[in-house]
């Protein structure tokens, strides 16, 4: 079993930045694919980034690529993401997963097994 908590969410302006974070419990964090979701108001969940079990391979959505970078630290059993030059379409809520599978396409909300709670995330224009 697997608990997730998100931190870093708020109120950021359009241009500038922000670090979420994702802690979790368990032995075996260092085994699991970590993904970040997303879901805006009236919206589906949807894919933003993740990242493989060594950090070593990255994946992102097309709208976050080369303004947010996914990374981790296994060390601390914590997962991040950087948001940088966010804009108002970034806005929603913004989700941490884990998934056990090692070849899990990381794309897909049901190829992971545990969810955090969520953290609002609101870019103002």
């Amino acid at each position: 079993q697997v608990q997730l908590v998100e931190s870093g969410g708020g109120l950021v302006q359009a241009g500038g930045s922000l670090r979420l974070s994702c802690a979790a419990s368990g032995r075996t964090f260092s085994s699991y694919t970590m993904g970040w979701f997303r879901q805006a108001p009236g919206k589906e969940r949807r894919f933003v980034a993740a990242i493989n079990w060594s950090g070593g391979i990255t994946y992102y959505a097309d709208s976050v690529k080369g303004r947010f970078t996914i990374s981790r630290d296994n060390a601390k059993n914590t997962v991040y993401l950087q948001m940088n030059s966010p804009n108002p379409e970034d806005t929603g809520i913004y989700y941490c997963a884990a998934a056990q599978r090692a070849r899990a396409t990381v794309t897909v909300r049901v190829e992971y097994d545990y969810w955090g709670q969520g953290t609002q995330v609101t870019v103002s224009s």
